[in-house]
Parts: structure tokens; C-alpha cells; sequence
């Protein structure tokens, strides 16, 4: 059974990473914790997904963190790809108070120009016979998500708000420094799951994995996959650098976030997956700005002992992770 962990690993990653790679494709916001405004950079790394939990529910969540240089605001909302629905109700309510929010899709630059979108896809599927690797690892997710009763990222969040701004390579731009760098989804999923063993992340057991396969438990699974989950950015940053899946594809978020401070947006939000963040943060320290609060949004709200959410609750309530409110753009 030991063989079933390097496929949870891989599908954790597919979680951080891929869901919304492509554009042809319940629990509110909790802030738990925030910093001072004006503390100073910690030494420790940011972490930007984690899990809370007590003997009632499991919670993964990922952060909202700000940065502040001069009169611009940047937050960095790191996201999971399959959550709870209300997860996603609460980001599409706070995205309102950017004056723009920058999202990651590749290929998502015509995502509000659903002719143009179908049309392009249409020529590339002509033009490559389909991209075999993508439709493999988009069905992984998709069989996935059903299976844990989450929903969509792509399918929830609203990419039609006016202040949606495109901050990701173009479907052709992925596809020739990916040839350049002779890099695959499949080879940097794979080199991220086993980055994962490497650190010497807690791994989901393969008995109760099995279990939750066999019986359709999916809070089981999702209490297991959640041990991996839970330190996803800290296995990602490991592969930062030189490649496309981070590298390339951060690198052109902080060329949109440059353009759209020179046309005097002050408020900023960047909604990339979770894994991107320790990243995209070294990056905004090498631009000058400081770090500034940090709110937490659950993602997933898992029941331990067959509890529902709402009893789970009930007997949590005094915890201060209960406490439940919308991020706000400050």
C-alpha cells in the first residue's frame, strides 16, 4: 500500500499547482492572526498555507498577506485550486475592494472573451492534436475534486469582474519556454512530490488511504491529504527558480504588478496558488516593500468522528479560528 503515497503526493501538488493551469478548461474567511503594520521583516519564511485544527475539525487554510511600499498596497492571496464553495464566495466578495486583481490562468488573457477563448482553443487543439500532458493532469484534478466533494477554482471564482487583470503567461508563451527548458507538468509534479519526501513531510497513511478509497469517505481523505497540503509552499520554494511552472510564470505577474502601479493603482491584490507565494515575496522584498498583516482564509473545513461541520463548530466555538469575517483590502 506504500505505492498509493508517491500518487497522493503527486495529486497534491496537482492541487497547489495545476487546476486552473489552463483556461479551456464551507467555510468563510477567518482572520486568526494579524501582524502589526509596522513590524519588522521576519527571519523565518511566511507561511502561506497551513493547518488548524482541534479534536472537533481539521482546517486547511491558506493566507491573505499584505506588503506596503509607499502609498501601494500589494496583497498576496494565496489560493488552494479545489476548496469549499463558500471559500470561494468569500475571495469573489473581497476581490471587489482592489482597484486590480491580478490572476493567474495560463491562457486566461481572453477568459472574458468566451469566442475569442473557444476559438483560440480550438486552433491549438488543430494545431498540437491536444496536449495530451494537461488533459492528463486536469482529469487527475477533476477526478479529484469530485471525489472530495470540493469545487472548482475555475468554476467558482468570477473572471469576468472589471478589475481582473491577466498575470500569467499566454497558452503559446508556456508551451515554448517549457520546449526551451525541456520541462513537462508531469516531470515538475513529480520532482515537487518527491522534494516532499525529501523535507521529511508527514505522509498521509497508506491503511487509512485505502480505507477512504474503498468506503467513498472523502473527509478521511481529506484529513490525510491535508498532512501534505499543510506544508505545500514549503516544499514548492525548494523548485523555485530557473523553470516555468514558477519561475517564468511569477516572473510576468510582477511585470503586470509594475504596470499597473505606473497607472496609479494603489490597491492590489495577487491571487496565484498558495505554492507561488514564498516566491513572489522574495521578489516584492527586491522591489522595497515591507511586510505588513496577515489574515486566513479556510479552505477546507474537515469534521473529525464523523461529526458534521456545524456540530464540529458548535462544540469549537470558543476557539478564536471561529471567529468569521471577509478579508478587507487595506
Amino acid at each position: 500500500m506504500k505505492r498509493i503515497l508517491p500518487f497522493f503526493s503527486l495529486a497534491v501538488v496537482l492541487a497547489h499547482l495545476f487546476s486552473p493551469l489552463m483556461a479551456q478548461d464551507g467555510s468563510a474567511a477567518t482572520p486568526v492572526e494579524k501582524a502589526p503594520s509596522g513590524e519588522k521583516q521576519a527571519v523565518a519564511a511566511t507561511d502561506f498555507i497551513r493547518i488548524d485544527e482541534n479534536e472537533q475539525v481539521a482546517r486547511l487554510q491558506t493566507s491573505v498577506t499584505g506588503y506596503q511600499k509607499g502609498d501601494v498596497t500589494v496583497h498576496l492571496i494565496g489560493a488552494v485550486h479545489i476548496a469549499d464553495k463558500k471559500y470561494y464566495e468569500i475571495l469573489n466578495e473581497s476581490f471587489a475592494k482592489y482597484d486590480a486583481l491580478l490572476f493567474e490562468m495560463v491562457g486566461g488573457e481572453n477568459i472574458n472573451k468566451k469566442k475569442a477563448a473557444e476559438q483560440e482553443q480550438q486552433e491549438q487543439q488543430e494545431e498540437r492534436g491536444g496536449d495530451l500532458q494537461t488533459n492528463l493532469l486536469r482529469g487527475m484534478v477533476n477526478g479529484m475534486s469530485r471525489f472530495l466533494k470540493l469545487a472548482s477554482q475555475v468554476e467558482m471564482i468570477d473572471y469576468s469582474a472589471k478589475n481582473f487583470v491577466h498575470a500569467d503567461l499566454t497558452a503559446k508563451q508556456f508551451e515554448k519556454k517549457q520546449d526551451a527548458k525541456g520541462e513537462s507538468l508531469l516531470s515538475f509534479a513529480m520532482s515537487a512530490a518527491q522534494q516532499a519526501q525529501n523535507e521529511g513531510v508527514e505522509q498521509p497513511s497508506p491503511a487509512k488511504l485505502f480505507a477512504a478509497l474503498l468506503s467513498g469517505n472523502s473527509n478521511m481523505l481529506k484529513l490525510e491529504m491535508m498532512k501534505n497540503l499543510g506544508n505545500g509552499d514549503d516544499q514548492i520554494t525548494a523548485l523555485a527558480g530557473d523553470n516555468v511552472i514558477i519561475g517564468d510564470r511569477n516572473s510576468k505577474c510582477i511585470k503586470v504588478l509594475r504596470k499597473q502601479v505606473k497607472k496609479g493603482r494603489k490597491r492590489i491584490g495577487i491571487f496565484y496558488g498558495a505554492a507561488h507565494n514564498p516566491d513572489l515575496e522574495a521578489r516584492l522584498f527586491k522591489m522595497g516593500y515591507t511586510k505588513g498583516g496577515q489574515e486566513w482564509l479556510t479552505a477546507w473545513d474537515v469534521p473529525k468522528n464523523g461529526k458534521s461541520p456545524g456540530e464540529a463548530e458548535e462544540q469549537g466555538a470558543e476557539s478564536p479560528q471561529n471567529r468569521e469575517a471577509a478579508p478587507q483590502a487595506k
